[in-house]
């Protein structure tokens, strides 16, 4: 063996053994020293005695306290991940203790700063583009007390391992082992401080999580979980901690912290560490006595004081029993006026049936919303606007309009939604729209309504059933991404039972053939009208349309079957709006629509079907039967949807094709015109 083999193999064997004994750690007892640095970002600070506080009672902020410099965890000869282990104290106090908020994570990352990350449900660790990439290299371990049904979250008050994802791996609910092994819950939201260990083997690939509320470290983990970090683990990252605020804010502390790696992390002293801020306390009003004055001056002061409380409560925000048991945030009714200033015409985005539709500008900190503000006289009422927020309140999707909050003062009843600043979907597609959407784009929002639906079908706790699918309700943010909004009609009911029979509401054109007959709303009928969507994009035509000197109308379901059946499917695209598009992506998507909208249920495909269709993962069957919908029968079918709509305000009249002109464009029960953040529809 040549001298030079010798020394090469002696270098790489004193690099891994030098890899291998790495011996990095640090301890903060307060995070006040000056010798011991910490890099901060966001909101984050440190208070005088040392305290370190993540976030603060603001909504939507990012907090990050990271280890200044990077350490080395990873063997670059071998590619082996380093062991570690790290003890910290933190303590989680919600705004409002019941209803928790975002919580925080200890992060290894190859940033310290991480400039994508998003607040709320992302705990200012990614954004929702990056979730689940395996380029991330992020491990995290996170405190949770927010159950997010978007990443099957188990409960809201949580811990678990999450690696390139807001998916945990592994989790289970808070809780700690103490004497004779027995298990003890253990509240996250309670605003004391509790002591995380938490451990990883490189041999044994043994990640270990353990909690307490005292200094004593229990025998036994609240759960292991085996895994190799070795491909998420970069040669050299930052470790450190990360939190988020949402709609609900929590302050998240941090008291003290250790670290090692390729060893044990030093146990803290709850006693050596800073102490926590006192709650606050809001300032109860007194009564000022004043001093006898003259009758004259008293009884002027006895009458001012009764006009004054007769106002405040003329106008008093009354709060009745079930508004407790609605999840999202309420506002002011003052803000409200105040961010849509003073409901001025000037701002109004839209109106319809249930009311008018403002853009409004919040403050602290400066967001865009959209008001609903729904009409005294408004049909839908106080029963529909529960609905609502109980149910789009706690939906949580990419595709879906997000519910921000709401008001009620007296008669006035307010929806706070995300600001779409596209407008709705039909804009783009009937009349003469300023921008014209390309085939990519038109595919993209398809793939979106698809995989909104799937949610509210099967990835909520309960089936959603949204009953009014439809261009007008599909809402484009700034990036074109489509969001399914208006969920005033939506029926919820538990995965496994059927629903029960309701009074038929929708939109003509989009309601499913069996409807009339069961008043039953399934997620099939969701499915029928998404069927009918389909048509509207590709073809660029509305759902039944009076064609030039004919007496009869135009169905479009009844238009693209016989296009289909003579072979010439493609000429109902609509080149003029929709220019070069894909031809098999398109004669897919169209076969989708008259599958969606077959006269039988059973021969309609299920929402995983339609995505897994859409993303290429399954063979599309032939069409068995016939959509529905005939030009023989269009004067017959308005009549036997107009018997079916108990709500209806119109009234038949003895010509046939002329109550289905006057009720052309016209919804049951629903806003007929889209307006610009349409979410608020």
């Amino acid at each position: 063996m040549s001298l030079f083999t010798i020394i090469l193999l002696f270098s790489f064997t004193f690099l891994a053994i030098a890899a291998s004994s790495q011996n990095d750690e640090f301890t903060y007892n307060g995070f006040n020293d000056p010798k011991m640095n910490i890099s901060l970002n966001g909101v984050s600070r440190i208070h005088e005695n040392g305290l370190l506080q993540l976030t603060n009672e603001t909504s939507r902020v990012i907090g990050h306290a990271f280890f200044p410099t990077q350490l080395r965890f990873k063997n670059s000869v071998n590619g082996t991940g380093f062991s570690f282990s790290t003890c910290f104290v933190f303590s989680i106090h919600p705004e409002y203790t019941k209803l928790g908020g975002h919580g925080m994570a200890f992060t290894i990352a190859p940033s310290k700063e991480l400039p994508t990350a998003l607040p709320s449900q992302y705990l200012g660790l990614m954004n929702s583009s990056d979730v689940g990439n395996f380029s991330n290299h992020v491990f995290a371990v996170e405190f949770d007390t927010v159950q997010d049904f978007e990443f099957g979250d188990i409960n809201d008050n949580h811990v678990g391992i999450d690696i390139n994802s807001l998916v945990s791996n592994k989790s289970a609910a808070a809780a700690f082992f103490g004497d004779n092994s027995v298990k003890n819950d253990l509240n996250l939201k309670g605003g004391t401080p509790v002591v995380a260990w938490i451990e990883y083997d490189s041999r044994t690939y043994v990640i270990n999580v353990t909690l307490s509320p005292s200094s004593y470290k229990p025998q036994l983990p609240l759960f292991s979980s085996q895994l190799d970090l070795s491909p998420i683990l970069e040669e050299y990252m930052y470790v450190g901690f990360s939190a988020s605020t949402g709609l609900l804010a929590s302050s998240h502390y941090l008291l003290g912290w250790s670290f090692k790696i390729n060893g044990d992390a030093k146990s803290l002293d709850l006693a050596s560490l800073p102490s926590l801020p006192a709650m606050k306390k809001k300032p109860i009003g007194r009564i000022v006595a004043f001093a006898t004055v003259a009758a004259a001056i008293f009884i002027l002061a006895s009458i001012f004081m009764a006009i004054f409380l007769m106002h405040k409560i003329k106008n008093a925000e009354v709060i009745e029993s079930w508004e407790l048991e609605i999840g999202p945030h309420r506002y002011k009714y003052q803000e409200l006026k105040k961010a849509t200033k003073g409901f001025k015409d000037s701002e109004l985005l839209g109106f319809g049936g249930f009311g008018q539709v403002y853009k409004g500008t919040l403050r602290n900190p400066t967001t865009q919303v959209a008001v609903k503000r729904i009409s005294h006289e408004s049909k839908q009422g106080v029963r529909e606007f529960i609905s609502e927020i109980s149910s789009i309140g706690r939906l949580r999707h990419r595709n879906l309009v997000q519910l921000l909050g709401w008001c009620r003062r007296g008669r006035d009843l307010l929806l706070v939604y995300d600001f779409m600043p596209n407008g709705s979907l039909d804009k783009f597609l009937f009349g003469h729209p300023k921008r014209v959407l390309t085939w990519e784009q038109r595919l993209k929002i398809i793939k979106g309504i698809a995989s909104g639906l799937l949610y509210l079908h099967e990835g909520y706790e309960q089936v959603v059933i949204h009953r009014d699918v439809k261009a007008s309700n599909v809402l484009l943010d700034s990036e074109m991404n489509a969001r399914l909004g208006d969920f005033g009609l939506a029926k919820l009911f538990d995965h496994g039972s059927n629903p029960g029979t309701t009074r038929v509401v929708g939109t003509l054109g989009y309601l499913a053939p069996e409807l009339s007959r069961t008043g039953r709303a399934t997620a099939s009928s969701d499915i029928f009208a998404y069927g009918i969507l389909l048509f509207e994009i590709v073809c660029g035509r509305r759902p039944i349309e009076s064609e030039p000197g004919a007496d009869e109308l135009l169905l479009l379901v009844d238009y693209v079957w016989s296009k289909w059946k003579e072979g010439k499917i493609l000429d109902v695209v609509d080149r003029r709006r929709m220019g070069d598009f894909n031809v098999h992506d398109v004669l897919m998507v169209l076969k989708l629509g008259l599958l969606c909208s077959s006269n039988e249920q059973a021969a309609r495909p299920s929402t995983r079907q339609i995505v897994s269709y859409l993303e290429g993962e399954a063979e599309m069957p032939e069409i068995l039967s016939a959509p529905a919908g005939s030009s023989n029968d269009i004067e017959k079918g308005f009549e036997d949807y107009l018997d079916a709509y108990a709500s209806s305000s119109f009234e038949q009249t003895s010509t046939s094709a002329l109550l289905a002109n006057e009720m052309l464009h016209t919804s049951f029960a629903t806003v007929s015109t889209s307006p610009s953040l349409g979410a608020a529809r």
